[in-house]
């Protein structure tokens, strides 16, 4: 025989672990300080442009 289930404690434990699992990512987003912002913007700048200046120009004449 199965177990009885309370969908109200099955709903609310659900909606809990939805709403941890989102503050976590949050945390993550939104929890940095100010240098390492820029840090990130930086490293991401600067692999942006070693990867544009080592394209290879397709040029068929």
């Amino acid at each position: 025989m199965n177990n009885v289930v309370n969908l109200n404690k099955f709903r609310k434990k659900k909606k809990r672990e939805k709403s941890d699992i989102l503050a976590e990512e949050n945390r993550a987003k939104f929890g940095r300080t100010k240098e390492q912002k820029r840090k990130d913007e930086s490293d991401a700048r600067e692999t942006s442009h070693h990867l544009d200046a080592h394209k290879l120009d397709n040029d068929e004449t």
